[in-house]
């Protein structure tokens, strides 16, 4: 693990995480004393499929995806992680397990970490966060079926809108009744995301913005003019 070490204060963090929003000033502040800190710069890995990890990564700031290499050898993106999400949620429950996915840092992000021991301990003494832990991994289960799906029954333009309204509804801001987006990821790693050539994702962006359905505002940004829209294209 490439991380440098960061100093900051350290309540932020966990206050940001949906998992601790039922804990008292006093116990968020043992957690707290628990977290540990680090930089990773936009690139490096945070974990490396089939390595041990035993870690609960929360990112306190930044943006972060995850991923398995096919038998292929591409890249297959599985979700993208923003502030106060986490993720190695898995192994915090069984460490005997390798990760079954690489994490790298789309952007220079501040990831906060409590270690296998230490989300016991706060577990032990909050109960309820054990449930709400089950409810996310759940959620993310079906994220996972529904992507599954997705890739194997949708065409490829379908596949690209449904990602659009993704990004729409994580990462959009209204502005004068427009969603203005700023994509986290490039087009190469769309492509990734959607299992087609980076390529198709130009050519259906164009196609898209032709329709009325988005506007691209250079290679990182789009509008989304009309959600409604949107969505009755998908339908």
């Amino acid at each position: 693990m490439t991380g440098r070490s960061c100093q900051y204060s350290t309540e932020p963090c966990a206050r940001k995480v949906p998992i601790f929003t039922s804990l008292s000033d006093e116990d968020l502040a043992k957690v707290s004393a628990m977290i540990k800190h680090r930089k990773y710069s936009k690139g490096e890995a945070l974990i490396v499929e089939e390595q041990p990890s035993d870690t609960l990564y929360i990112i306190q700031q930044g943006h972060v995806k995850l991923l398995k290499i096919t038998p292929q050898g591409k890249e297959q993106i599985l979700r993208i992680l923003s502030t106060g999400d986490f993720f190695g949620e898995l192994n915090i429950f069984n460490s005997d397990e390798l990760s079954n996915f690489s994490a790298y840092a789309l952007t220079d992000t501040d990831i906060c970490m409590l270690t296998k021991g230490a989300m016991e301990r706060i577990i032990d003494e909050n109960s309820d966060i054990s449930l709400k832990l089950l409810k996310t991994i759940t959620k993310r289960l079906a994220h996972t079926e529904n992507l599954a799906q997705s890739l194997a029954t949708k065409d490829p333009e379908i596949r690209i809108a449904y990602m659009i309204l993704e990004l729409g509804h994580k990462y959009g801001k209204l502005n004068k009744g427009q969603i203005q987006v700023k994509l986290p990821l490039s087009r190469e790693e769309m492509a990734n995301y959607v299992g087609v050539t980076r390529e198709t994702i130009s050519r259906k962006f164009s196609k898209f913005e032709q329709l009325g359905i988005i506007k691209i505002n250079g290679t990182r940004e789009i509008t989304i003019p009309n959600m409604q829209k949107l969505n009755e294209y998908i339908d």
